[in-house]
């Protein structure tokens, strides 16, 4: 499977929402990469923390769904953009985090690397102050 092929699967299984279905995409082992203040915001956002391996990718999509209301979830992908291995996909979701009821819109850009048909890097670049705000009801 070629990189566009690969990255295209990738984005129909996130639309599933099913973590297991998700994570089979990835790599054993993954290079994990959100774009995070970590040493300011810790580990305050429960979807939002570093992953290394394939059952660590699932719990992320799990959290992700546990912690927002589907029924008010988009996802709007703008380009995809591909150089070998390498697909930079940029885009937009909206969201709205369940116990708060806020919802966060964040413009994103995910950069991947594809190994032999399975996803080796997730680096995504998003307003994680928008993330942060609506988890805390701001």
């Amino acid at each position: 499977m070629d990189t566009r092929a690969t990255v295209e699967d990738l984005l129909a299984r996130i639309g599933t929402g099913d973590p297991e279905e998700i994570a089979a995409i990835y790599a054993e082992q993954v290079d994990w990469q959100l774009d995070w203040p970590e040493e300011e915001l810790g580990g305050d956002v429960p979807w939002i923390r570093r992953r290394a391996t394939r059952a660590d990718v699932a719990e992320h999509y799990r959290a992700l769904g546990a912690h927002h209301d589907a029924s008010r979830a988009h996802a709007e992908v703008d380009q995809i953009l591909v150089d070998g291995g390498e697909a930079v996909i940029t885009g937009t979701i909206v969201n709205t985090v369940s116990h708060t009821g806020k919802r966060y819109r964040s413009h994103f850009a995910l950069h991947v690397t594809v190994e032999h048909g399975l996803v080796a890097r997730h680096h995504v670049y998003e307003d994680s102050l928008s993330v942060h705000r609506a988890w805390h009801g701001h």
